[in-house]
């Protein structure tokens, strides 16, 4: 009986904690880095709560810094913790933790924005799209500076199960600056409702878990920092290809206070533009004087139907950016200066 109790609860041997490694190492959080620590184990164990449970999963954590969340996720459970950690000076501690789990945790000393995590694990942990989300889950507390364009990464990995995805829906724990979380998981109509919101959204469950306020970080940040989880859709609600998806949705939220037909012209090389606009708002059946942000994602689905419909017909029209097309012309003026619009 006390060998499957201790099987069960794996516990990290006494340690420094990550106050003490910080002045040990010297470790100081880089403002160009957007880094910003969390030193409060009460805080890392309630994110990785959210990850749900851990036992004997296979997790990758994101930017592990000094360590705190690392521990938590060791905590939990996990069988195989694998961190990615691109700044040299957070090596040390982390070698430290790996001793202090032997076979837990291993460590890549990288940048997650071009890591292969999709050899990452073993595939046998693997599990088919249309069944439960695999035993893997991402975690991380993201430096502000990526946490965007990385997200925006995945969400395309998702559409396209490649990545991180490639062993099922796994799931994702992270944190972003406040306003982020919220657009990630603002509803229709809502002021924060944007394009992260639907690209999101039309590809995963969202779930704003809480907040964390600034001074629970060092240094503290001059925002506050959302919890957001993620699980892939088994079927995403629009059934396009990530890149025209983000290109309709791209162009219907650059005038977002604009009625929502204003950025569908944009789609539309200038000499079609008026008879292009109304016929993909026609076949959409969306009201044309709605704002982008009122729009629900099954309109954006019609949207994004139609759009790809025009294209099958023209194919020329899926690489036409009409900011390339602005760019040229200003090129082609002989002052350079474009005119006032």
């Amino acid at each position: 009986m006390a060998a499957s109790g201790k099987l069960a609860s794996f516990r990290l041997p006494p340690l420094p904690t990550v106050s003490e490694l910080i002045k040990l190492y010297n470790l100081r959080a880089e403002k160009q880095l957007s880094q910003n620590f969390l030193l409060d184990l009460r805080l890392t164990d309630k994110i990785v709560r959210q990850a749900g449970n851990l036992k004997n999963a296979h997790v990758c954590e994101v930017g592990p810094g000094p360590g705190g969340l690392t521990r938590s996720i060791l905590n939990a459970g996990a069988a195989d913790l694998l961190v990615v950690e691109k700044d040299t000076r957070f090596i040390p501690g982390l070698k430290l933790l790996s001793e202090a789990a032997p076979g837990k945790l291993r460590i890549v000393h990288g940048d997650i924005l071009t890591y292969r995590m999709d050899r990452g694990f073993p595939r046998t942990v693997s599990k088919p799209w249309e069944e439960d989300p695999p035993n893997v889950h991402i975690i991380g507390n993201l430096p502000f500076n990526v946490s965007t364009p990385l997200m925006v990464k995945w969400l395309e990995n998702i559409a396209n199960r490649t990545g991180p995805f490639v062993y099922g829906r796994t799931r994702l724990t992270l944190t972003f600056q406040k306003e982020v979380a919220e657009r990630l998981t603002a509803s229709t109509g809502s002021r924060q409702r944007s394009r992260l919101s639907i690209m999101a959204q039309y590809l995963c469950t969202v779930h704003n878990c809480f907040t964390i306020p600034g001074r629970a970080f060092v240094p503290k940040p001059e925002v506050d920092v959302g919890v957001v989880h993620f699980t892939p859709l088994i079927q995403p609600q629009i059934q396009q290809p990530f890149k025209m998806v983000e290109k309709v949705v791209r162009n219907i939220f650059q005038f977002r206070r604009k009625y929502c037909y204003k950025g569908v012209e944009k789609l539309f090389p200038e000499a079609r533009r008026a008879e292009l606009t109304e016929e993909m708002m026609q076949k959409a059946d969306v009201d044309p004087t709605l704002r982008p942000t009122e729009l629900t994602i099954p309109q954006f689905r019609a949207l994004s139907d139609a759009y790809a419909h025009l294209c099958n017909r023209d194919p020329d029209l899926l690489s036409y950016e009409h900011r390339e097309e602005l760019r040229l012309s200003h090129l082609a003026r002989p002052n350079g200066n474009t005119p006032h619009s």
